[in-house]
């Protein structure tokens, strides 16, 4: 029995995906609950089991092709037996059947088909002596002088021939058999003229049909008559015909230059179709952009001591099979931060006319991929320790560089944090993600002059730029917030005194 496996809604609201890889090709034994296939939705990409075990009757969608979610994509043989009735065939109870439109398409196109076969003549229908031939149809035909028709066999006058066929040998038609013409009175007889026919030219010559002053024309251009094809009447060879084969030879001439600036043009620019991850994420950032108005503010931190924290913890048993780097410190600051001012972690319900107040922390963490911007997030990160909360990092960023972040993995979030320092960069002005009132963007980490105890020393300086929801979080709320972010930064032990 062949099933078709229709593409699911994996995330959602979504309504389309794309084919990123096929792991099976048809014949191929599959399994219940085997990957079959990876798509890329709007989010992320995801791998789509088989809920069947059989084998891969056909692929009905191909690598890169764009689908709609609920059609079919494969088809699986499961080998099972198909329902009772729905694939006997008919018992013959001698009654006309319906007649489906496939195969009443079927009939009349074998009926016209037969229509189409040569049959012979009809006895009595073919002329004795005219070689078999069947005998000429009786028709009205006027007359040429005098009033009224004749009855009698149509005949029609041999044609002339043009110039350019005057070269083409031809069988003479055989003369055929006339029936003898009804009297007619007073009717003079009428001779038939026949043009002569052309003869053919000269060998090595070959006939042109051209009028004298197109002639004159192609011979101060210096053309060759004999070598156009002509665009005129029966052929022949017209003023355009010669003004056209006279600018050929500069055409030819011009024609790679041309082509060497089609592709110099192709090379300039380059074309990426705006789909999935990528699209999504453009969406997202008009939408945010453009219905919560945007706030960013600035601090520069000494992190010297943050720095020093980070090496401290990677000779500590806990950490010793995780990655410790400063932004797990910076995490750990901003969910503090968070539980201390909890109008920074809220949303606004446009609907309801509401500000919805969060007590729980779905930390998200911006990660770019080549796939497009995701935002992944780790789920009620209020509640973990220093070690899990690396861990969970760790496997967020593994997760994202490989291109596996789920859907589920990136709805819910609360408060984002983007690091741009990854990149070079000292600070940016990071855009809201959709449903969230706060992202801080964490700079790079470099070494600048800093004043400490009223002495110039050379430190660990980053900048931190926070921007927030000015419906939900004003100035005061958005600079306490900051400056407890990076009062913990200065000085990590404050992270246990406001824990």
């Amino acid at each position: 029995m062949r099933r078709e496996f229709k593409l699911p809604d994996v995330g959602e609201g979504l309504t389309e995906a794309e084919i990123v890889r096929w792991h099976v090709k048809p014949g191929d034994t599959v399994k219940v609950n085997q990957i079959v296939v990876e798509i890329e939705t709007a989010k992320s990409i995801v791998e789509l089991p088989s809920p069947w075990a059989g084998v891969v009757a056909d692929l009905l969608a191909e690598e890169g092709q764009t689908v709609d979610v609920g059609v079919p994509i494969i088809a699986v043989d499961t080998g099972e037996a198909p329902a009772a009735g729905t694939a006997a065939a008919a018992p013959s109870t001698g009654t006309a059947e319906p007649v489906g439109p496939h195969e009443e398409s079927a009939e009349r196109t074998a009926a016209l088909a037969e229509d189409l076969v040569p049959r012979p003549p009809a006895e009595g229908a073919v002329e004795p002596g005219a070689h078999g031939s069947p005998a000429p149809k009786e028709e009205r035909t006027p007359v040429l002088v005098g009033y009224g028709v004749k009855t009698g066999a149509a005949k029609r006058r041999p044609r002339k021939a043009t110039p350019s066929e005057a070269g083409t040998t031809q069988a003479p038609p055989e003369p055929a058999q006339q029936a003898p013409a009804p009297a007619q009175p007073a009717v003079a007889p009428v001779q038939q003229t026949v043009a002569p026919v052309q003869q053919a030219p000269a060998p090595g010559r070959v006939s042109v049909l051209a009028k004298p002053p197109v002639r004159k024309l192609a011979k101060d251009l210096g053309v060759d008559l004999a070598t156009l094809r002509g665009t005129g009447p029966q052929g022949s060879i017209t003023r355009d015909d010669v003004h056209t084969a006279a600018q050929e030879p500069a055409r030819q001439a011009a024609e790679p230059a041309r082509q060497r600036a089609a592709l110099a043009a192709q090379d300039l620019e380059e074309r990426i179709p705006v789909k999935g991850v990528r699209k999504m994420t453009a969406q997202a950032m008009v939408a945010s952009a453009f219905t919560a108005p945007h706030v960013t503010e600035f601090l520069q931190v000494d992190v010297t001591e943050t720095m020093a924290a980070v090496q401290r913890l990677k000779q500590l048993p806990d950490f010793a099979e995780v990655r410790v780097s400063p932004l797990l410190l910076v995490a750990k600051a901003v969910l503090v931060a968070a539980r201390r001012h909890p109008m920074i972690n809220s949303t606004w319900d446009e609907a309801a006319q509401e500000i919805v107040v969060k007590h729980y922390v779905n930390l998200g963490i911006a990660a770019a991929t080549p796939r497009g911007l995701v935002v992944p997030n780790v789920k009620s990160a209020h509640a973990l320790d220093l070690p899990e909360l690396a861990r969970a990092l760790g496997e967020l960023a593994e997760t994202a560089r490989a291109g596996r972040t789920q859907p589920a993995e990136m709805a819910g979030g609360t408060i984002t944090i983007t690091n741009v320092g990854v990149f070079g960069v000292d600070t940016g002005t990071p855009i809201l993600n959709p449903g969230e009132s706060a992202i801080l963007a964490f700079g790079q980490v470099k070494d600048a002059p800093w004043v400490v105890e009223g002495q110039l020393a050379v430190r660990k300086v980053t900048t931190l730029a926070l921007s927030f929801d000015h419906r939900i979080v004003d100035g005061e709320l958005g600079s306490l917030f900051l400056r407890d972010v990076g009062a913990m930064l200065e000085d990590p032990l404050r992270m246990l005194a406001w824990s």
